[in-house]
């Protein structure tokens, strides 16, 4: 796990070191262990990595180098079946200088060019520079679980993992007004858009590669390739038990402690489990309690604990973590109405203390529609929608301010600037690459490709991140989500059972209790501190004349909208976090945005 950064200019038009230097500085959190630096002056380019050392300690800095010197990797993240790729390249002649990962990467480029990015199972966002071709790379893994940033303006290309080591660079501040009514609608920025008119991200599974000639973006993996396939229930828990069991025992290769996550839910147990099965020592566990039982989760992860043995660290918190809301926003670099960032940002800081590496549950609801949403969702209107029906309700289902609500919010000068078309149509677009799936697994399509690498991706990798330690995600595995899409939905989802087959699989190894118990959303209860606590500042924060001064809401709306809250005649919580989100991250970031009439 690492941070990269650098740029290419085609118009040799070069970066002074210490403004490259100031790149790495603003990421180093994602690698405090050391710094590594490439840059040629003729080409007029610049990679960087900021390490956090987990294989090959001693011997892992990067860049790496081709003996040549005409190939230079850095990488984010971790190539898990590294061992596997190793022996293979040196069965056909390529010798190694490390045990690193990197190297891997480094060779099998050496060998087949971009061509094999399918043989990497890993976590991972990727630059390489081709000297030969005058070429640089930007890759990211499948499913996005490390992230990767870029913009591109004047034939100049600079890239990061995260948005705050671009901005040093690109110096306007600009928000994206689609951006933001993407945010509205969904709760969180989705791909490839951030909040920043000119950054970019690289999107899952995909590539963009820069040469003298062209810039272009290439699709290397789509999930939506996977098929539905019938199988006895006995050979599907047997394949998904085994294959997250081999996904564990990949992540369990590290040169520094780990431990894992555990709440006590079913994914977390099952990880935790399956890494108790695997090692001789016990597993250490983190988990961060409240005193308030509605939203404690400690009890069930305690009982997971004592199961298997674990070494298990628990810290019981206030719920009130809300002082930790700009330090996770600045992390974030966007908005999120999530407001789980905030004690998953506590629990890192526990794990933080004892390990370097944690095994996380993530991945597992939308794999196996594991939320309520999915629950209520075909509870109330079955499997027999068409697909028109399937679309207008599954996008209003996940929709956080609809159509008709945005007419309200937005001031008329930001109506005049925006396109509520777009929104729809990144929803029509995944309808229409997932038209062979069932439509339980076309909802949990939708929220694979959004909803994990727009918002759920993004906690661990930037709350881990902020206290250096890395997140590895077995559900995530590809063979895992390749599985997973194969299955068809009723035998996730059904007569009111969600994740069925993956509790029928895991029943043996975490037992009834944990399996069938309800589950709890891993939050704080914001929507009720909004009429207690926190009413004066919400009011100030969405209210004040720095906000008005914007001129992007009618602010009536958003009052009226308030009080309506506060008296308990509607519940807006969710609304309104959103908006408070959105206002803080304009002053976290310093972000301009006056909208003229």
């Amino acid at each position: 796990m690492c941070g990269i950064f650098g740029y290419f200019d085609l118009n040799n038009k070069r970066l002074h070191q210490d403004e490259i230097e100031l790149m790495g500085s603003l990421i180093n959190h994602r690698g405090p262990d050391g710094t590594g630096i490439f840059s040629d002056k003729e080409q007029s380019i610049s990679l960087g990595n900021n390490r956090l050392a987990i294989i090959d300690v001693k011997n892992g800095n990067q860049p790496f180098y081709s003996d040549n010197k005409e190939i230079v990797v850095v990488q984010n993240g971790e190539i898990f079946n590294f061992l596997e790729l190793r022996e293979e390249l040196i069965n056909k002649g390529l010798k190694f200088d490390t045990k690193s990962d990197t190297e891997v990467i480094l060779r099998l480029y050496e060998l087949y060019g971009v061509s094999e990015l399918r043989k990497l199972n890993g976590m991972f966002s990727i630059s390489i520079f081709d000297k030969r071709k005058k070429a640089l790379y930007l890759i990211r893994d499948r499913i996005g679980e490390k992230p990767l940033y870029y913009n591109f303006q004047d034939n100049r290309l600079i890239f990061a993992s995260e948005i705050k080591s671009i901005l040093s660079i690109v110096k306007s501040r600009e928000v994206d007004l689609e951006s933001l009514n993407q945010y509205l609608t969904f709760n969180y920025v989705p791909p490839p858009r951030t909040m920043f008119k000119d950054i970019k991200q690289v999107m899952p599974g995909s590539y963009i590669r820069i040469d003298e000639n062209n810039f272009s973006e290439v699709k290397w993996w789509e999930l939506s390739e996977i098929n539905s396939e019938q199988k006895k229930e006995k050979e599907l828990k047997d394949s998904i038990y085994a294959t997250l069991e081999d996904a564990v025992k990949i992540r369990l290769r590290s040169d520094v402690p780990f431990g894992a996550f555990l709440s006590g839910g079913i994914d977390s147990s099952s990880v935790v489990g399956l890494m108790s099965k695997n090692l001789n020592d016990p597993v250490k566990t983190f988990c961060i309690g409240f005193n308030e039982n509605n939203f404690d989760e400690s009890l069930f992860a305690k009982q997971a604990a004592e199961r298997f043995h674990t070494d298990h660290y628990l810290e019981k918190v206030s719920p009130n973590l809300l002082d930790l809301w700009e330090e996770t926003i600045y992390h974030c670099d966007q908005p999120h109405g999530d407001v789980s960032f905030m004690p998953t940002l506590r629990v890192a800081q526990l794990a933080s203390k004892k390990v370097k590496v944690v095994l996380t549950g993530d991945g597992g609801d939308e794999l196996f529609a594991g939320y309520d949403k999915y629950l209520n969702f075909f509870e109330k209107y079955g499997n027999g929608l068409s697909d028109i029906d399937f679309y207008s309700k599954y996008f209003e289902n996940i929709t956080l301010f609809n159509n008709e609500l945005r007419e309200e919010l937005y001031s008329k000068a930001t109506k005049s600037k925006i396109n509520h078309q777009e929104s729809e149509n990144i929803m029509s677009t995944l309808l229409d690459k997932s038209k062979h799936f069932d439509q339980i697994n076309k909802a949990l399509y939708i929220d694979t490709m959004l909803l994990l690498p727009g918002n759920n991706l993004i906690k661990p990798d930037r709350m881990g991140m902020a206290v250096s330690i890395e997140n590895r995600s077995p559900f995530l595995d590809f063979n895992m989500v390749e599985l997973a899409f194969s299955i068809p939905g009723n035998l996730k989802l059904n007569n009111g059972e969600s994740k069925l087959i993956l509790k029928r699989t895991f029943e043996s190894l975490i037992g009834k209790k944990l399996t069938y118990r309800k589950k709890q959303m891993f939050t704080v209860p914001i929507g009720n501190w909004l009429k207690t606590d926190l009413k004066d500042f919400c009011y100030d924060l969405l209210l004040s004349p720095k906000s008005r001064k914007r001129n992007l809401f009618n602010y009536i709306f958003i009052e009226k909208m308030i009080d309506k809250h506060m008296s308990g005649e509607k519940n807006y919580t969710r609304e309104i976090r959103a908006l408070m989100a959105l206002e803080l991250w304009f002053r976290v970031f310093k972000v301009g945005c006056e909208i003229s009439n």
